[in-house]
């Protein structure tokens, strides 16, 4: 899932990728990791999204394709739940932190 985030990831297809089943999958994920595998995925691809907000230029829609979501409107749902702010919103506040000097 780090290497190809914007593939449409399941259990099963995860599950399939690791050579095990889903249940074993979803129990020892958890276990090592801490949550469920799908949640996981959601918080690398946010936390990879905030990353290419941060860092280019690319439109929203873009990125929302590169971390997996079929549109933009889904995307930024998803993006506002998780870190409060939409995506345009964050793309700003991290140039206003960099011409500021300060970390986002």
């Amino acid at each position: 899932m780090h290497a190809a985030p914007e593939k449409p990831w399941t259990l099963a297809a995860l599950a399939r990728e690791a050579g095990v089943s889903r249940t074993t999958l979803a129990g020892r994920f958890a276990k090592l990791v801490g949550e469920p595998p799908l949640t996981y995925l959601t918080d690398w691809r946010m936390t990879l999204a905030a990353d290419l907000l941060a860092e280019s230029t690319d439109p929203v829609a873009a990125i929302a394709h590169r971390v997996g979501y079929a549109d933009a409107f889904g995307f930024s749902a998803a993006f506002k739940r998780f870190h409060g702010v939409s995506p345009s919103k964050y793309r700003q506040e991290a140039e206003c932190a960099i011409r500021c000097g300060q970390s986002t």
